[in-house]
């Protein structure tokens, strides 16, 4: 495969892969609020169309900071520059001094 190719490939499987990290932990948010929280909280109160709220932005956040992690390991392991093809153009060879 081309270095194109593989570049393409690695976008998809990233975005997929983030995709599946907030779906999961929307559902393990709504599992733990729906075990510690609703329980507790007083029947007709607002707060429970806030949790909904607030489970996405934790769930987009976390899934943000896993993709970060999963990034940085993949980087450490594999040569990005033999594999990959630039995104934004051309590297630059590194000045002179």
């Amino acid at each position: 495969m081309s270095k194109k190719t593989n570049t393409l490939l690695f976008i998809l499987g990233g975005t997929i892969f983030n995709i599946l990290v907030t779906i999961v932990c929307i559902i393990l948010f709504w599992i733990l609020c729906s075990v510690f929280i609703i329980p507790r909280l007083p029947p007709d109160s607002p707060a429970g169309s806030w949790i909904i709220v607030v489970i996405f932005i934790a769930a987009i956040v976390v899934s943000f900071f896993v993709y970060r992690l999963a990034i940085k390991i993949i980087i450490k392991k594999v040569n990005m520059e033999k594999y990959f093809d630039p995104i934004f153009g051309p590297r630059r060879p590194p000045r002179k001094n």
